[in-house]
């Protein structure tokens, strides 16, 4: 039957257009795009997939330019201690020239004054990006190596890098402690103590601190310390201040009753104790200054002093093995860093077989569908044509 209101002819073959058109454009992006699934609607549960992936990917390349920036870090410290080495060769060589009778030992005790100053200088500059693995103010820092996934829980996983104290320049801590006690400090390797009678107060003092100085204060069977590091000691910093509050927080975290401790902002580095705590409270003091670190020996060198070969070869001892623990972590974060790179490779490629597209099979497709397209077009021109044929039907 023929009908003028419902040409069921035209309404197929435009659904059949429609569906051609639509796998049409579905194609054509996909070719444009290069991905078959670009958006969470094209296939979800890929798409999260993907995603999830994807940030991995951008961590693991982060982790990258961490574990290069850690490896130069590490191979700034190595190289410097292999090059302190090679200086502590050399006084070893004064040393054994020093014994020959003959030898100029003010001389040779010259030359080794010159190599000092030069590994002074090496332990300071051996810093990249303002850390120092040598000198003594880096107890240890970590990198991050990797970033591990389980389950839903992203962690961080860091590999530990121990720095040395290569330092070989003493500290000139000076400290005084004055009470009514009579207590009294007026060195900084000397040790003072007595009693500070309840209801009364002591007054501490100190000044000149330098990193590695420690300061250990005595409250009765109580032991309070703090060690000048080198960032309290850097420039713009009080080392004073900074070591006399941390007493300060000590002392009154402790949970001595009635014992108190306060510091004064108009007077640097003074930490006023008080004691009400019902008793007479002993109280002693002592400030060691920095000992120079594992070099410290180097300081007043002797070629001619009875230890002096012993005590050359000890610092050997401890630059090698510095420089060894130094090139073991450096390697290690090589191999990492190789590892990172082609994990995040493999990444990249899973991430691709999941949602590229196949540009052969969708330029194919794309052939077949702008066929079936003039195809259905043709089909939807000649469905629309039917009724002019009713026409004929009354002529």
């Amino acid at each position: 039957m023929s009908s003028i209101l419902t040409n069921s002819s035209a309404m197929v073959a435009l659904q059949t257009l429609k569906g051609i058109n639509s796998n049409l454009a579905k194609t054509q992006s996909e070719i444009s795009t290069g991905k078959s699934v670009g958006s969470a609607k094209d296939n979800s549960a890929i798409w999260a997939i993907s995603k999830v992936m994807e940030s991995d990917v951008s961590g693991f390349e982060t982790v990258s330019t961490n574990l290069a920036t850690g490896q130069s870090m590490v191979s700034v410290a190595r190289t410097a201690a292999e090059s302190i080495t090679d200086d502590l060769k050399s006084i070893k060589e004064k040393v054994v020239a020093a014994q020959d009778p003959s030898a100029d030992s003010a001389k040779l005790n010259a030359e080794v004054t010159q190599i000092v100053d030069m590994i002074r200088s090496k332990v300071s500059g051996a810093q990249f990006n303002g850390v120092n693995l040598v000198d003594g103010s880096t107890a240890s820092t970590t990198v991050v190596g990797s970033i591990d996934r389980s389950g839903g829980t992203v962690t961080a996983n860091t590999i530990n890098v121990a720095g040395v104290d290569l330092g070989s320049t003493p500290g000139a801590g000076t400290a005084t402690l004055t009470s009514t006690a009579g207590l009294t400090i007026a060195t900084d390797t000397h040790s003072a103590g007595g009693s500070v009678a309840t209801g009364s107060s002591a007054d501490f003092t100190l000044a000149a601190a330098v990193a590695g100085d420690e300061i250990k204060l005595t409250l009765g069977d109580r032991e309070f310390s703090y060690t000048v590091t080198a960032a309290d000691a850097a420039a713009g910093n009080s080392p004073n201040d900074i070591a006399v509050n941390a007493l300060r927080d000590q002392i009154n975290n402790s949970g001595i009753s009635g014992l108190t401790a306060s510091y004064d902002q108009t007077s640097a580095g003074e930490l006023t104790i008080n004691n009400a705590t019902g008793a007479n409270l002993n109280i002693a003091i002592d400030v060691t200054a920095s000992s120079g670190g594992s070099l410290g020996a180097l300081n007043g060198f002797d070629v001619t002093a009875g230890t002096a070969l012993a005590d050359i070869e000890t610092m050997i001892t401890t630059t090698v093995n510095a420089a060894a623990a130094f090139g073991a972590v450096e390697s290690r974060l090589e191999s990492q860093s190789s590892f990172v790179s082609d994990l995040t490779s493999a990444m990249k490629s899973g991430i691709g077989s999941l949602v590229d597209a196949d540009m052969e099979e969708a330029s194919a497709r794309l052939q077949a569908l702008q066929t079936q397209q003039q195809l259905g077009i043709q089909a939807l021109s000649i469905a629309n044509q039917q009724p002019q044929s009713i026409l004929s039907l009354f002529r």
